[in-house]
């Protein structure tokens, strides 16, 4: 797939190294990995491993100790800094979509708003954002409480909104870090599959944690982390 379609995200020895001294932590240590357009991608690991500290990386949210990050073609880490020119908020508003594990939503906005302000951030308002809202609460099955603030809805409801937030705006790379860690196994597996679909529909790159070997049957590659390096584990050349 790696050969037809184009590449949408590329690592090149990309560590991260906390502290220093006898307190330096190497959370990741020379990762390599490529997905392309219509990829979706597993990161399997223990806890402490190092799974959400790439994602953080590769969001652009946490910046690298060293290495390269190549996103659509565009250097946009090299080495030991960012590099300079690129627009990091206006990239990360526009092209990717981040799921936390934690939610994330803001507080005093209903779940329908949440969702609605990712899309007026990149300009999408009226009467086309209304509509996409709408839909993608419907598909998370959480229309019915559209109106209601994250207080008010369980944790399950809250993942699922998350969810929606970022798929709004059809983001080239969408990152999901344990998405289905508050959801019952079949909206899991719901979740997964809609993943899946926005990655071969929309010829976005997916890159999903989780801990659940149940939830990433039809995944495209699975890679395991430990102690901050990267195996690949579906048959292929680990990169």
């Amino acid at each position: 797939m790696k050969g037809k379609n184009m590449e949408i995200l590329r690592t090149n020895g990309l560590s991260k190294v906390f502290g220093s001294g006898h307190l330096e932590v190497h959370a990741l240590q020379n990762i390599d990995l490529s997905v392309s357009q219509g990829e979706l991608v597993a990161l399997l690991g223990p806890s402490g491993s190092g799974k959400t500290t790439l994602l953080l990386c590769i969001s652009l949210i946490l910046e690298p100790t060293s290495g390269q990050i190549v996103f659509e073609g565009q250097t946009i880490f090299q080495k030991n800094g960012w590099r300079t020119g690129v627009d990091m908020r206006r990239l990360r508003r526009e092209k990717i979509g981040f799921i936390f594990q934690s939610h994330n939503l803001i507080p005093f906005l209903t779940a329908r708003q949440n969702v609605l302000l990712s899309l007026n951030l990149v300009g999408i308002k009226g009467a086309k954002a209304e509509s996409r809202v709408r839909e993608l609460l419907a598909y998370m099955e959480i229309e019915e409480r559209a109106d209601y603030l994250p207080a008010l809805l369980s944790g399950g409801e809250q993942q699922r909104v998350a969810i929606a937030r970022a798929l709004a705006n059809n983001a080239r790379l969408i990152l999901a870090d344990e998405p289905t860690a508050s959801l019952d196994t079949t909206r899991g597996m719901k979740v997964m599959e809609l993943l899946g679909e926005i990655a071969r529909e929309n010829r976005s790159a997916v890159i999903v944690v989780t801990h659940d070997e149940r939830m990433i049957k039809g995944f495209d590659h699975v890679y395991h982390l430990k102690d901050g390096g990267l195996e690949q584990h579906d048959g292929g050349e680990a990169n």
